[in-house]
């Protein structure tokens, strides 16, 4: 598999790595090349529009966007592409996540945004997602996504088969 990135993170602060360190670890994993950047909808419109308008030229395919309060990185980000955008709420407020899940999921028809969990489930499943997306054109990938699927089934089993030891010792 290419290391070239095929994926961009985007991050509305530097404060977002503890939970979007997950996407990278993800795509680490399966071998896809990703760049993780810190831009902001609000604090740097410019800067976030020039990435978008850049990515599809650098070869990126998918777009994740970790942001928490407003959450609007994802909605900007999905109005300047047409690049699917897969969004990540993150606890930043009070309202512990609440807030940006909802910003997140209420986007106008017309410029949709994949909604994922708030925080680190989240942003695996992101990360998930975009695999799923490029696997689409990519035989390996699929194949190294269904393995997942068996390997992580095959844990629960067994996982299952230790329990069933513990309540046979009762």
């Amino acid at each position: 598999m290419s290391t070239e990135p095929r994926v961009g993170v985007l991050m509305g602060s530097d404060s977002d790595w503890s939970v979007m360190q997950e996407a990278g670890k993800v795509f680490k994993q399966f071998g896809i090349g990703f760049e993780m950047k810190v831009t902001s909808a609000h604090r740097t419109p410019e800067r976030t529009h020039t990435y978008v308008s850049e990515a599809p030229g650098r070869g990126i395919k998918v777009l994740i966007c970790g942001a928490g309060a407003a959450a609007h990185l994802a909605g900007v980000v999905a109005s300047g592409t047409n690049l699917p955008v897969i969004g990540v709420p993150l606890a930043a407020t009070d309202l512990d996540g609440l807030d940006a899940l909802l910003s997140t999921v209420q986007m106008p028809g017309g410029i949709p945004v994949a909604s994922m969990a708030i925080g680190k489930a989240g942003a695996k499943n992101a990360a998930l997602f975009a695999c799923q997306i490029l696997a689409l054109s990519d035989p390996e990938l699929a194949t190294a996504l269904n393995t997942y699927r068996t390997d992580m089934a095959a844990s629960v089993a067994k996982k299952d088969a230790a329990l069933q030891s513990k309540l046979a010792d009762l």
